[in-house]
C-alpha cells in the first residue's frame, strides 16, 4: 500500500507541477510581453547609435506594436463582453418583437421583389418564380424549434408559403365589388377588353360558350390546332378577373397528385408547395374568380395527376370539395389546412389546353365526360372594340347569374323530348348512350348559352357535338359510314333543316375520314 501512495504522489506532483510550469510560463510570457519599461531602456540604450533612416524604422516598429498591442487588448474586451453578454438574461420579449418586425421587412421585401419581376414577364402572363422563403426567421415567428421537436413534427415549419399567406390575410376581410352586370354584359365586355388591352379577336359565340362552360363544370379543356389562342384564351380571362391565372405547366414525367399540390420531403421535413397549391389557398380566402392553366395537359395522362380531383369536383356539395395534402398534423400548419386536409375553392377553375400530336396521349372518356371541351381551330378576325377595362368579380355574384340562367332558361320540354329521341337514335344504330351525367351537364350549359345571348338550339347543338358525337371517333369507321347519313337526315327532319350545324359539320367530317 506505502508502495502505491508514493507512486501516486510522483504522478499528481508531476501533473500538478506540470500545470504550474504551464501557468507559471503564461504569465512570465505576458509580463515579458508587456514590459514596457524594458522596451523604454532598449530604446535608451541604442538612441545615440542610430542613424536618421533607422530612426524612420524605430518609429514604424513602435506603431507596429501600438497596433500590435491594441487589437489584443480589444480582443480581450471582445471576449469578455460577450461572455457578459452570454450570462446576462435573455429579454424575450424584445427578441420576439425584434423577430416580428424582421419578418414583417421579409414579406414587404418578397412583395417588391415579386413586382419588379412582374413587370418582365412576358405578355403570356407566366408567374415568376418566388425567391425562398427565410425558413428559419418564419419558424422562429411561430416558436418552432429545430432538432429533434421538428423531427416529432412538434414545431417544426413545414409549409412556409401556406403560413406567409396566413400572415398576409391575417386581417383580410371579403371585399363587395357591387358587381351590376348580366351575361351578356359579360361576355361583351370579356371580348372588348380582350381586343383593347390585349389585341386577342375572338369571336362572340366562342365566349358565350367559354362562359357557359365554366358555368357547367369547373374543368374546361380548349383543343384544336397550335397557334390559334387556346391558351392566351385562358390567360385573358384571368387578366379580365384582375387575377393573374396561374400556369401549371404539364410535364411528361407527371405520374401523380404531387405534381400538381406538392409533396413532404421526409429528409428535410418540409413540404415541397406547388405554385397551384399557393394559389388555392389565397382563393379559398376570397370571393374573387380564380383561374389555374393545365398548359399542355395531355403531355402526360390526365388520369395520372389529375383523377382525384376530377372526382372531388364532380360532387354536388362543394363542402365535400376536401384533398388530403397531409396525413398528419402538426401545431404549426397553416391554419386553413385542418386535419392534413384543404379545401378545393369553388371560385377556381381549371382550364387546360390540348394539342393532338404524336407527342401527346389520347384524353379519355371519364375526362371528357367530366369536362367540357371547347375546340379552337380559327384565328378570330380583328375588329374595332370598345375601350373597356378589367373588372373585380366577385365570384358569388358571378356564381348567382349562372344559377338564375339555369333556373330561368331551363331546356324546353320539346328539346328535351328531340333529344331523348337522338338518344335512342343513336343507341339502336351506333350502340352509344348519353348517359345521365352528360344531360345533367347539358342542362347546366345550354341555358348559361341563352343567357348570354345564344339559342337554345345552338347551344344544344354545340353540346351534343363536342360531348357526344366526339364518342364516335372510337367507332370504326367503315362500318358505320353508312348509318351517318341516315343521322343527318334524322337531325334535319328532328330539329329543322340545317340548325344542328355543329354536328353535321362534324359527322361529315367523320364520313370522309372513313
Amino acid at each position: 500500500m506505502d508502495t502505491f501512495l508514493r507512486f501516486l504522489y510522483e504522478l499528481v506532483n508531476q501533473i500538478v507541477t506540470g500545470i504550474y510550469v504551464i501557468f507559471s510560463g503564461l504569465i512570465n510570457g505576458l509580463k515579458q510581453m508587456f514590459n514596457f519599461p524594458l522596451f523604454y531602456n532598449l530604446v535608451t540604450q541604442y538612441k545615440n547609435d542610430f542613424t536618421g533612416p533607422e530612426w524612420v524604422l524605430v518609429g514604424l516598429t513602435i506603431l507596429f506594436m501600438i497596433v500590435f498591442y491594441g487589437g489584443i487588448i480589444l480582443l480581450v474586451i471582445f471576449l469578455i463582453r460577450k461572455i457578459v453578454k452570454r450570462l446576462k438574461p435573455i429579454n424575450k420579449t424584445a427578441l420576439l418583437n425584434e423577430v416580428e418586425e424582421l419578418n414583417k421587412q421579409v414579406i414587404q421585401l418578397s412583395r417588391e421583389k415579386d413586382e419588379i419581376l412582374e413587370m418582365k414577364v412576358s405578355q403570356m402572363g407566366l408567374k415568376p418564380d418566388e425567391s425562398p422563403i427565410d425558413e428559419k426567421a418564419l419558424a422562429t415567428a411561430n416558436g418552432a424549434s429545430d432538432g429533434e421537436d421538428e423531427a416529432k413534427g412538434e414545431n417544426g415549419i413545414r409549409f412556409s408559403k401556406l403560413n406567409l399567406i396566413d400572415m398576409e390575410y391575417a386581417d383580410y376581410k371579403i371585399k363587395n365589388y357591387g358587381n351590376t352586370f348580366d351575361l351578356p354584359e359579360l361576355v361583351s365586355n370579356f371580348r372588348n377588353f380582350a381586343a383593347s388591352k390585349l389585341h386577342l379577336y375572338y369571336k362572340e359565340k366562342l365566349l358565350r360558350i367559354f362562359v357557359a362552360g365554366l358555368a357547367s363544370t369547373r374543368l374546361v379543356i380548349l383543343q384544336g390546332i397550335s397557334g390559334t389562342g387556346k391558351t392566351s384564351l385562358a390567360y385573358a380571362w384571368g387578366k379580365f378577373m384582375k387575377q393573374d391565372s396561374c400556369v401549371a405547366s404539364v410535364q411528361p414525367s407527371w405520374r401523380d397528385r404531387t405534381d400538381l399540390f406538392g409533396y413532404f420531403n421526409e429528409f428535410t421535413k418540409k413540404f415541397n408547395e406547388t405554385e397551384l397549391l399557393k394559389e388555392m389557398y389565397i382563393a379559398d380566402y376570397t370571393d374573387d374568380v380564380y383561374t389555374v392553366i393545365l398548359d399542355e395537359m395531355n403531355l402526360s395522362r390526365v388520369e395520372y395527376y389529375f383523377a382525384e380531383m376530377l372526382s372531388i369536383l364532380e360532387m354536388p356539395d362543394k363542402k365535400e370539395w376536401v384533398i388530403e395534402i397531409v396525413p398528419n398534423t402538426w401545431k404549426s400548419d397553416p391554419k386553413k389546412l385542418m386535419h392534413g386536409k384543404i379545401q378545393v375553392p369553388p371560385n377556381m377553375w381549371y382550364i387546360g389546353t390540348i394539342n393532338n400530336d404524336d407527342s401527346t396521349f389520347a384524353v379519355t372518356d371519364k375526362v371528357y365526360d367530366r369536362a367540357m371541351p371547347i375546340d379552337i381551330n380559327d384565328k378570330g378576325q380583328a375588329f374595332t372594340p370598345e375601350d373597356v377595362d378589367a373588372q373585380n368579380v366577385n365570384y358569388s355574384y358571378l356564381d348567382k347569374l349562372f344559377t338564375e340562367a339555369m333556373e330561368n332558361f331551363q331546356i324546353s320540354q320539346e328539346t328535351l323530348d328531340k333529344i331523348e329521341k337522338m338518344d335512342d337514335f343513336v343507341i339502336k344504330h351506333f350502340r352509344i348512350a348519353f348517359g345521365n351525367r352528360i344531360v345533367a351537364h347539358m342542362k347546366k350549359f345550354v341555358p348559361v348559352y341563352v343567357a348570354c345571348g345564344g339559342t337554345e338550339v345552338e347551344g344544344v347543338d354545340y353540346f351534343i357535338a363536342k360531348k357526344i358525337l366526339r364518342k364516335f371517333e372510337q367507332l370504326n369507321m367503315s362500318l358505320i359510314k353508312d348509318e351517318i347519313d341516315g343521322y343527318i337526315k334524322f337531325l334535319d327532319d328532328t330539329f329543322g333543316k340545317g340548325a344542328m350545324a355543329e354536328c353535321i359539320e362534324y359527322l361529315l367530317r367523320l364520313k370522309k375520314m372513313g
